[in-house]
């Protein structure tokens, strides 16, 4: 396999002869790793807003706000305004408003969830309710209740709609794996027999939300993260440029046990400076 495109002699990066105007980038082992920024971040995410680039930062974490994560990330040593930010959470918003709008579906939730679901329900205008709910709708939570979950299952038996932002199965902590939306998401569908209806990565449908509100086109677009099975296998699926850092989950020698392939292989988003 190819190390990356060939691009050289040529200082940036195109794409069936046109030059990529707008970057989507995962945010944790490609911008960031465990809380402090990946050498060349910062001066990437400079080049960007000096050639006018539009991009969005994505996580699949759906706890936080993007102010939340605007301020993580600054303390990481990287200036990421909040509207460069897109969340699993504002996609899944974004995608149930549209369910709604025309639709004739209610606008009714109940969320399993923190800060970054709930604002961004409230701000597509949900309201998030117990009482007879159109939409259960699974997030992130450091504290999964018992109980929620219990409501979660007898309300979906009862025909409210199965959502869920991420299908991540573990997340990091500092004592170790712990079960996140993935898991609690199959406890859900072993009870109902219902499969949710996952938004975040690998879903394209989220890049193609992180698009829309940078009016960013597929043909000119690339996405730059640090997992096949996520950001790779989604970015090419949305029909983006990919290019995948060695920085994070995904190393040279895995590639090759993927039936896909990024359109370029980095060692870290250092070698992109200049490419843009």
């Amino acid at each position: 396999m190819a190390e990356a495109d060939q691009v050289a002699g040529n200082p940036a990066v195109y794409r069936s002869g046109q030059e990529i105007e707008c970057w989507l980038t995962d945010m944790d082992g490609v911008l960031v790793h465990e809380n402090q920024a990946v050498p060349g971040a910062a001066e990437l995410i400079q080049r960007w807003v000096d050639t006018s680039k539009r991009f969005l930062v994505l996580t699949n974490n759906s706890i936080f706000t993007p102010r939340d994560l605007a301020a993580r990330l600054r303390a990481s040593g990287l200036e990421v305004p909040e509207e460069n930010i897109w969340t699993s959470a504002l996609a899944t918003a974004q995608f149930l408003k549209n369910q709604v709008e025309g639709s004739g579906s209610g606008n009714r939730a109940y969320t399993i969830g923190e800060a970054g679901l709930t604002t961004a329900l409230h701000e597509a205008g949900f309201i998030l309710t117990d009482q007879d709910p159109d939409f259960v709708v699974l997030g992130e939570t450091r504290t999964y209740s018992f109980e929620a979950i219990t409501m979660a299952i007898r309300l979906i038996l009862a025909g409210a709609r199965f959502i869920a932002t991420n299908p991540d199965a573990t997340g990091p902590s500092k004592d170790g794996p712990m079960p996140a939306t993935g898991a609690i998401a199959a406890l859900i569908t072993k009870a109902t027999g219902r499969e949710p209806y996952i938004v975040g990565k690998p879903n394209p449908m989220m890049f193609r939300s992180a698009m829309n509100q940078i009016d960013a086109h597929s043909e000119t677009t690339a996405m730059i993260g640090d997992r096949m099975d996520t950001d790779i296998i989604a970015g090419m699926e949305a029909g983006l440029h990919t290019v995948l850092v060695l920085t994070g989950i995904t190393q040279r020698d895995e590639i090759g046990s993927y039936p896909f392939r990024p359109n370029q292989v980095l060692n870290s988003v250092a070698d992109l400076k200049n490419q843009i």
